[in-house]
């Protein structure tokens, strides 16, 4: 019996690995801090292990070969190395470093959004004496680097077994993270056992085809599946279409593309304001760059008999997102049919099937990722109060009634993300629509490039609406109090709305970077 040692390239890896080396000390941080200790260590770890880790992506960037230089193999078995894999890493790094920030704060009123203890019954003495004792749910930093570490590997597979192994790292941290939530406990419970079994389908959507795909092609790597699917056998088709259709569903779960989308606003309603920031913008960048290289590499050699499917999700995703955010009276599942709007106008990177969109689609899941975290930082500040104590969130309108009185720091870089989201002018969510349709219309989807148009004007109306209960209104009462941040919210809130004005006022530095990003691909 012989063994075959593989090869890998730990430098290439070095940017995951300290993320995921973070995360498992983190655990130990668990087990051997004091609990008082553990907050400010647990934070301190997960900075310097993202901060650590850019550092690296910044070398391996920099240690890149020049055009006309070979280029090095494979990272290891099912993971590649190239300008994509590390932009997309870059973005991922960018939204983890605000997420955790958002995570860390626990406000001016030392409550923040996460249970003293998971594990305590809510409403039980046991979850009394844990408040009393000012506990929290530190597990959550740990959780979240390993979640990251899985991230930031999506977009470097290359390898079906690989793609399932990173889509289980990335999903298991996030479902415990959803039932987390300081108040609304059962709400949040509920979220995320919604989460796990959707997100199972999911798994085993991709499961499936990645079974048929190695039927027709006797191997599980990219480049084997598109030869065979070059040299397929009469008859073969339909097998090869069928796979390549179902490892794109479990994908396209991910995303909370129509009709795979059905957990997208209980889980955004109920699990901790932090976490959904960190699920709306790092799982969707996540999974649109996996399957950017799935689809580049492989499915879409199969272009125009995937084109069906791939139209029919992303009008519907557009359409149904933009439709059922009008209607919603909380805010957090307003922005969650937000998301599936905006994962339909992001899938019109993958119909294109050209260089201009992948450049466009990194641009994208950037702007947006940094404007999502922003934004659901400010709405972990809004909350209820009852007879002058301050208690959970407030994410009806009707509170955010007055907000730029109360709050005008908090209404004004709220305004900016909500301005970035409907894409106007002079933000960032303006020029990576406009890359993005462009590249539709270079790719010949030109009619959807109209249909997206009209739905972004029309998701424009909500975004707006909130904008003028902010602006416009008089507060409600002394129902609703804008808490004072610790310090991280307001930072990384700063952070992202710097980032939105200034890549929609100067983003072709930018925009130039990650048109170096398609160079690998078809």
């Amino acid at each position: 019996m012989s063994f075959t040692q593989p090869i890998i390239n730990w430098a290439a890896l070095t940017p995951a690995l300290i993320v995921l080396v973070g995360a498992v000390l983190g655990v130990l941080v668990e087990a051997l801090v004091s609990r008082p200790s553990r907050h400010f260590t647990q934070v301190l770890l997960g900075v310097a292990a993202i901060a650590g880790s850019g550092f690296a992506l910044y070398r391996r960037w920099d240690a890149m070969p020049g055009p006309n230089q070979p280029w090095p193999p494979n990272i290891a078995p099912g993971l590649v190395e190239d300008p994509f894999a590390i932009a997309a890493q870059g973005v991922l790094l960018v939204i983890g470093f605000l997420a955790v920030l958002v995570m860390a704060d626990r406000t001016a009123v030392g409550d923040g959004a996460f249970a003293a203890q998971s594990a305590d019954r809510p409403g039980s003495a046991e979850e009394a004496e844990s408040l009393h004792a000012g506990w929290t749910t530190t597990e959550v930093f740990p959780l979240a680097l390993f979640s990251l570490g899985g991230m930031m590997l999506f977009g470097a597979v290359n390898n079906l077994i690989a793609l399932f192994v990173i889509l289980e790292l990335v999903s298991l941290p996030l479902y415990i993270m959803a039932a987390t939530a300081r108040h609304r406990r059962l709400l949040s419970q509920e979220a995320a056992l919604k989460y796990f079994v959707l997100g199972a389908f999911a798994s085993a959507f991709l499961l499936m085809g990645a079974a048929l795909l190695y039927g027709l092609s006797g191997a599980v790597d990219y480049a084997s599946i598109a030869q065979a699917l070059r040299g397929q056998v009469v008859g073969a088709d339909l097998l090869a279409l069928g796979g390549l259709a179902l490892v794109t569903v479990g994908l396209l779960f991910k995303v909370g593309a129509v009709p795979f989308h059905a957990w997208s606003p209980d889980v955004y309603q109920g699990a901790p304001t932090p976490v959904t920031g960190f699920m709306a913008a790092g799982v969707k960048a996540a999974a649109f760059f996996a399957l950017v290289r799935f689809h580049y590499e492989a499915a879409g050699l199969m272009g125009w008999d995937l084109a069906p499917f791939l139209w029919g999700v992303a009008i519907a995703t557009m359409v149904l997102g933009t439709v059922a955010g009008i209607v919603q009276k909380d805010v957090k599942r307003m922005l969650a049919y937000s998301a599936i709007a905006h994962a339909g106008f992001m899938l019109i990177g993958i119909i294109a099937y050209n260089r201009v969109g992948i450049a466009s689609l990194t641009f994208y899941a950037l702007t947006y990722g940094v404007s999502t975290v922003g934004a659901f930082g400010l709405i972990s500040l809004v909350r209820s109060r009852h007879e002058g104590a301050v208690g959970g969130e407030a994410n009806d309108l009707e509170a955010f009634k007055g907000l730029g009185r109360r709050s005008p720091w908090a209404a004004g870089a709220m305004t900016v993300f909500l301005l970035s989201f409907a894409g106007i002018p002079l933000t960032a969510g303006f020029t990576a629509k406009f890359q993005l349709f462009v590249s539709g219309v270079t790719g010949g989807a030109t009619w959807l490039v109209i249909l997206a148009v009209a739905c972004s004007a029309a998701t424009a109306f909500f975004y707006m609406r909130l904008i003028v209960l902010m602006l416009f209104h008089a507060p409600k009462g002394e129902e609703v109090a804008v808490v004072d941040s610790q310090g991280m919210v307001s930072v990384a809130v700063l952070l992202a709305a710097v980032v939105t004005v200034v890549l929609g006022i100067l983003p072709q530095a930018v925009i130039d970077l990650f048109g170096q990003t398609a160079m690998l691909l078809p």
